[in-house]
């Protein structure tokens, strides 16, 4: 007996936990009959396009399909990720992303962990900048039981990237597993000089990456696999445990609703 007041919503959720992967996707998909998915509006590519910038960046934004797609992962993982496009109705121009669709994208990325085909327990979530800090303040909280968090802050300069003073290095075990969040993947390696400071900093580290958007070769967003992202030899020289990837996107590349307006 305790004196502590535990509610049915945390019994509930610590069962889930504690059943095998497998058993957790039977639930997902049988409880996905009953209860309707909250997503953004799907809308048709060629009515996008008809949209004018006010109403883009006041309303949702456009969420294309679904699809599979295979990306690296753990020995024995499940390769297959659900993730899906973010058309830009408006092209040349950055797309602005609204509080739900950044939501979305947090959701799609935890479901890829859960379904990654082995339980992740993450010793630390690391965010690149602003944007991937607020992902690995969310991931760290409703997946990785409030895991510590680190903060790598990139400075541009001619000689590419560096890290500011600013960035945060949390006391870690030894040879610890952390999953590094960045908010979009393009054509700089950005991850690359981050993943080796990071395995400089703690040796023998496990990776994971987990990225809201990355950015494709084609114009209409079409992955058949996972080179044809533009930053596919990045994340794979970077020798990543596994990729989460929530949605693909288009030049010149996505922006967080951090600034309120």
């Amino acid at each position: 007996m305790a004196d502590e007041i535990i509610s049915p919503g945390d019994l509930v959720a610590e069962a889930y936990e504690r059943l095998a992967p497998e058993d957790q996707l039977s639930l997902k998909l049988a409880s996905a009959k009953l209860l309707p998915e909250t997503k953004p509006p799907i809308i048709d590519a060629s009515k996008s396009a008809k949209l004018s910038s006010r109403e883009s960046s006041a309303g949702e934004n456009l969420i294309g399909p679904d699809f599979f797609l295979d990306v690296p992962t753990v020995e024995y993982g499940n390769p297959a990720i659900r993730l899906y496009s973010l058309p830009n109705p408006h092209s040349g121009q950055l797309l602005n992303l609204t509080w739900t669709s950044f939501g979305y994208g947090l959701e799609r990325l935890i479901s890829q962990i859960k379904n990654l085909g082995r339980r992740l327990d993450a010793d630390a979530c690391f965010g690149i900048n602003e944007a991937g800090l607020v992902m690995a303040t969310f991931l760290a909280s409703a997946q990785f039981g409030r895991c510590p968090i680190g903060y790598l802050k990139c400075n541009k300069s001619h000689d590419g990237i560096t890290l500011d003073n600013a960035s945060a290095y949390p006391d870690l075990r030894d040879a610890p597993t952390i999953v590094l969040c960045d908010f979009e993947v393009k054509h700089a390696n950005v991850v690359g000089i981050i993943t080796q400071e990071i395995r400089h900093r703690y040796p023998g580290a496990e990776i994971y990456f987990a990225v809201f958007g990355a950015m494709t070769k084609d114009p209409s967003l079409e992955v058949r696999n996972f080179d044809d992202l533009t930053g596919a030899e990045i994340m794979r020289a970077a020798d990543f445990a596994a990729v989460f990837i929530a949605a693909t996107m288009s030049p010149p590349g996505i922006e967080p609703p951090l600034e309120l307006r």
